[in-house]
């Protein structure tokens, strides 16, 4: 079997659940569930919990205490992890190939059967503490949060994914089980599969002997678009020698015919390549900033493009001048053909190194499935980049002009 990342297989089980697999040449393989559920599905007074229950599903299930758990993939050479973003949750695992119904049915115990046993979660309440406190200790982490307070302020995408310490100190191993009873359920997940294998419908069978049990249905998701909220510029005092800024506005959501062209900007703005038009003028020219970049979150139903710099205090009005200086350039003067072309070879190409980080293309897969109900090759990727005309480029850039941009500082 040849590695073609293009390539897939799904099938959707009697209970609901979506499962696909896509096929690529390693004797590693991946496998893991993607939720729809994430820290904007919380309740009032229960900010936090979604990564909580993150956390705390490895904590012990009917069949298994948490050393057990730890241990189940380790054993065999493999790994066993989870994230929790705004909009999702995942629970995946890294294996030798031969290993995947071990990973699976694992996954489906934490799923189906954790017990949240309250010791545990008296024990993980201070872990979770822990890391909010270190992200609170790290400005560059922690503006991209309080930008994010501020800009989606009002609505459920307007608070810390880790969440406060008054609600964490409050949850109980109950709060967790109605969580994951509400929101781990067959038509709200994903199961994916990348690996080396022969016969899809002998991975669906495993997933099905291990996963169809569960029936339970949706029982609270419902998300409201946050409003458009005045544009500010606020500084706040963080007691730093150097200071931190974002520069941000809210852009196209994850379904917008024009997010290929706010995907193609945000990486000609500040994307990884040295040569992006942020970091030639800012560091390179000028030398207002050690690093300056640029990143696009496309939610379901909004997005945000947020451009991060870190400068000693007597540069930030002037990088920000800047930013704003290129963007007014971008919105309201077409690049030529020539440097279209170029920024458009130089995203695809770094799309398709990207691509070859197996770990990176099956989260990605497993996310694509969840929310488009099928898998975006990187060839239709390609070919929509290619797409994109110089007019679209500037109505990216207009809908972030510094006009209608936010701006946070902390020093």
């Amino acid at each position: 079997m040849t590695d073609n990342t293009d390539t897939c297989f799904a099938t959707t089980l009697p209970n609901g659940l979506r499962v696909c697999y896509l096929p690529i040449q390693s004797e590693v393989a991946y496998c893991g569930l993607t939720i729809d559920a994430g820290s904007r599905d919380e309740l009032p007074g229960q900010h936090g919990l979604a990564h909580f229950v993150e956390h705390t599903i490895f904590k012990g299930t009917r069949h298994r205490r948490a050393w057990h758990i730890l241990n189940r993939m380790e054993r065999v050479g493999g790994e066993l992890n989870a994230f929790t973003t705004k909009e999702n949750t995942t629970i995946y695992s890294i294996f030798p190939r031969p290993h995947l119904e071990r990973a699976t049915e694992l996954i489906a115990d934490l799923v189906a059967y954790s017990t949240f046993p309250q010791q545990e979660i008296t024990r993980e309440r201070e872990v979770v503490l822990d890391e909010a406190a270190s992200y609170r200790d790290s400005p560059a982490e922690a503006i991209y949060d309080d930008f994010e307070d501020l800009i989606w302020a009002g609505s459920t995408l307007g608070h810390n994914i880790l969440g406060n310490e008054d609600d964490l100190r409050q949850f109980t191993g109950d709060d967790c089980r109605q969580y994951l009873n509400n929101l781990y359920v067959p038509s709200n997940m994903v199961f994916f599969i990348v690996g080396n294998y022969k016969q899809p419908s002998r991975l669906f069978n495993i997933v099905e002997r291990h996963f169809g049990s569960l029936n339970h249905q949706l029982t609270k998701h419902q998300r409201v678009a946050p409003a458009i909220l005045p544009a500010f510029d606020t500084t706040q005092q963080f007691g730093t020698h150097q200071s931190h800024t974002i520069y941000g506005a809210p852009v196209c959501n994850m379904h917008d015919e024009n997010r290929y062209a706010m995907l193609l900007l945000n990486n000609l703005l500040g994307g990884p390549g040295m040569n992006s038009l942020l970091n030639i003028a800012i560091r390179e020219r000028r030398g207002y900033a050690y690093t300056v970049e640029s990143g696009v979150t496309l939610f379901s139903d909004c997005g945000l493009l947020q451009i991060y710099f870190g400068s000693d205090q007597c540069h930030v009005r002037r990088a920000i001048k800047v930013i704003g200086d290129i963007i007014d350039r971008l919105a309201t003067k077409p690049l030529n053909e020539r440097a279209l072309e170029a920024a458009k070879k130089q995203f695809i190409g770094q799309l398709t190194v990207a691509s070859d980080n197996h770990e990176a293309f099956a989260l990605s897969a497993g996310k694509s499935f969840l929310y488009n109900g099928r898998h975006i090759t990187n060839q239709e990727v390609n070919t929509r980049i290619n797409a994109v005309t110089a007019q679209q480029l500037m109505d990216a850039a207009a809908s972030i002009h510094p006009t209608r941009a936010s701006i946070l500082t902390f020093k």
